[in-house]
């Protein structure tokens, strides 16, 4: 009976022991949430193809620890190396092509100008001389009336000279007069009538001068009209120097443009060389020598072991009280269960399966 009552004293601090131990486990687990679905994650990155090319040499395989700007492959580079050359030799006539254009402005400046001055001048030069014609014909038309007038007063003094001929044959000839007064007469006559001649000479040479008057003031209208014509053609001739300034400005447009085509053919002839884009290890290689690759196609993926994470999915249940920041740890099978802290970095905003081709549809205990 006394073993029994020690028995049963020994047994009260083990129960409380146990009960302590339970709610102090039971207040520790309380605070933390467990997952196994969990994995270590990390960024990939790509390594594409930027130009068409023949590979040459891959320099790497697979699982290769690599730095920053190791040369993986090289693609053929001689179809780049040609295109350069082109570009620079488009380059060089688009040069040579501003230097002619930026010559021609102010030739085309200088000329404009004297050309305008030239025309205005032979305009005005046109102008007096028809004017000149034009009072010239008015002088001789106004000669011509007066030999005209002239002509008609010898015809009058002519025909009244043969008249008194008439009469003095008739007198003479009954011995009435003498005859020294009819040769007078007959005398008078003859000069009549050469006067009249005259006169009419003189309006055969004013009507010669008239016609030549004439024929000289429609060339001095003809020359008008031409200086006028001319004169108007060199009033474009400001419209000729802005469209030479205009073809100097598109000389040098296509001058930038052919730079840009050299930087686009030697930023082309750098893709043939396929470099590491930053350190770590070689993933995913799918090139080999003599293999034609295309502008973008994958060729490797580059994976830094330094930027890695781990992704734990957690039921929905489980995250009530879990916060950005808090601290936890983590067990990497890996590593034969190694224990690492670690600290909350972010919530993911929705479940997993909402991400998913074919998603859950059930309301609770979706992971995340």
């Amino acid at each position: 009976m006394a073993k029994l009552v020690r028995a049963k004293w020994l047994l009260i601090p083990v129960l409380l022991i146990v009960i302590v131990a339970g709610y102090a486990g039971y207040q520790y687990l309380s605070h933390w949430e467990t997952t196994d679905d969990a994995q270590v994650d990390g960024h990939i990155h790509p390594v594409n193809a930027k130009v068409v090319g023949t590979v040459l040499s891959v320099n790497v395989v697979e699982n290769q620890k690599v730095e920053a700007g190791t040369i993986l492959a090289q693609l053929d580079a001689r179809d780049y190396e040609v295109a350069i050359a082109r570009a620079e030799a488009d380059l060089a006539q688009a040069q040579a092509g501003v230097i002619a254009a930026r010559a021609g402005v102010p030739v085309a400046s200088s000329t404009a100008g004297a050309q305008i001055t030239s025309s205005e001048a032979i305009a005005e030069r046109a102008k007096a001389g028809v004017n000149v014609a034009e009072r010239d014909v008015a002088a001789a038309e106004a000669k011509l009336n007066a030999a005209q007038a002239r002509v008609r007063e010898e015809q009058v003094n002519a025909t009244k000279a043969a008249r008194d001929v008439e009469r003095m044959k008739m007198l003479i000839a009954k011995d009435e007069i003498p005859q020294q007064q009819y040769d007078a007469a007959v005398s008078a006559a003859e000069a009549a009538r050469a006067a009249v001649e005259s006169a009419q000479a003189g309006v055969a040479q004013y009507q010669q001068e008239i016609a030549s008057a004439r024929a000289k003031t429609a060339q001095s209208q003809a020359e008008l009209q031409q200086a006028q014509a001319e004169a108007q053609a060199a009033k474009t001739a400001p419209e000729q120097v802005t469209i030479t300034k205009a073809q100097a400005q598109s000389a040098e447009a296509r001058v930038q443009l052919a730079k840009t085509a050299l930087d686009q053919a030697k930023l082309n002839l750098e893709y043939t060389t396929i470099k590491a884009p930053l350190s770590g290890i070689v993933s995913r290689k799918t090139v080999e020598t003599g293999q034609v690759v295309q502008s973008g196609q994958p060729l490797m993926a580059i994976i830094p072991p330094e930027d890695i994470w781990v992704t734990a999915n957690f039921k929905e249940t489980q995250l009530a009280n879990m916060r950005p920041g808090q601290s936890g740890t983590v067990s990497v099978d890996a590593y034969g269960g190694r224990i690492y802290n670690i600290r909350v970095d972010s919530i993911a905003s929705a479940s997993e399966g909402r991400f998913r081709f074919l998603r859950t549809e059930n309301a609770t205990g979706n992971y995340v």
